[in-house]
């Protein structure tokens, strides 16, 4: 498991955690949400190693990760940058972390880098950007960490090179007990790869969600009803927690948590003449909930 409890970190006057509290447990597909500048690569950071929080703790099965050497072989970090690579061929690379991470397999290296075919003697200064990305990917699944930490792993990308990163991280998983941690501002991304995910907002997490259990509690209601001279408000729906609730014309337009039967029953007593459950996408959820939250949609900006 990792765990942050109570982190801060702090540059100078700008406060980048703030007494975050998450726990990510092994085996996840985690996502970090968030705009730029709202904590993820911090967060990711700070698991590397590569930050010291000014308090709280940073945890990696229960020890503690900074300037300890035994937790930091158990992360592999992908930045969003590979510059820091640029004068080292492919060959050089693999041979540069394996030196770092006792665990490294030379034979899942040579797989991936089979598949992909990618120039293991070329400058990785010569690959395109998302050769340079499949080329850190494949190393880093290879160095067999059990936690695998991606800094908006998919930016830039275009289809083609996306789906290919995307199918490497998936068969690591699948392979073995691998927790992958991806940080984004695209809600689609995360969806696809994270079965779980946290939205950060100034330093703080705002929520955090199993996705699945998330898409099927989350309901948009177009609903009218018998008595037209009625006036309909949202206490009029007892036992449903309604996150918006407004009306046009005849028609209430309302979004609620709970199941079907739950939102059926809610509404019964109320006699409706149309009651319509339209799917929602899982970016107006995360809007809705924000709103009820007290905070502006523009965090996924």
């Amino acid at each position: 498991m990792m765990q942050l409890k109570q982190t801060v970190k702090q540059f100078e006057d700008f406060k980048a955690l703030d007494g975050v509290d998450l726990e990510i447990p092994k085996g996840t597909a985690f996502g970090l949400l968030g705009s730029n500048g709202a904590g993820k690569s911090t967060i990711l950071r700070l698991f590397s190693g590569i930050y010291k929080p000014e308090s709280g703790e940073v945890l990696i099965d229960d020890e503690s990760v900074y300037d300890n050497v035994q937790a930091k072989q158990k992360v592999f970090f992908i930045n969003d940058e590979t510059i820091q690579f640029s004068n080292f061929t492919l060959m050089q690379l693999k041979n540069f972390y394996k030196q770092f991470y006792p665990n490294f397999s030379e034979e899942i290296f040579k797989r991936l880098e089979d598949a992909i075919q990618l120039p293991l003697h070329k400058k990785i200064s010569t690959f395109s950007k998302g050769m340079k990305r499949q080329a850190i990917v494949i190393t880093g699944i290879a160095c067999c960490t059990p936690y695998l930490l991606l800094d908006e792993a998919f930016d830039g990308l275009d289809p083609t090179m996306r789906i290919i990163v995307k199918r490497m991280l998936v068969d690591a998983m699948c392979e073995r007990e691998l927790t992958v941690v991806i940080s984004s501002h695209n809600l689609k991304e995360i969806n696809e790869m994270c079965d779980t995910a946290a939205l950060l907002h100034h330093g703080k997490i705002i929520f955090n969600r199993q996705l699945d259990s998330l898409k099927g509690a989350v309901h948009k209601i177009q609903a009218a009803f018998q008595d037209k001279t009625r006036i309909f408000s949202a206490q009029d729906f007892p036992g449903l927690e309604i996150l918006h609730f407004e009306k046009t014309q005849s028609i209430y337009h309302i979004i609620a948590k709970g199941s079907e039967e739950q939102i059926h029953q809610a509404l019964a007593p109320c006699n409706p003449v149309l009651e319509d459950l339209v799917p929602l996408s899982l970016e107006e959820i995360f809007i809705y909930e924000l709103e009820v939250l007290g905070y502006d949609s523009q965090v996924f900006a």
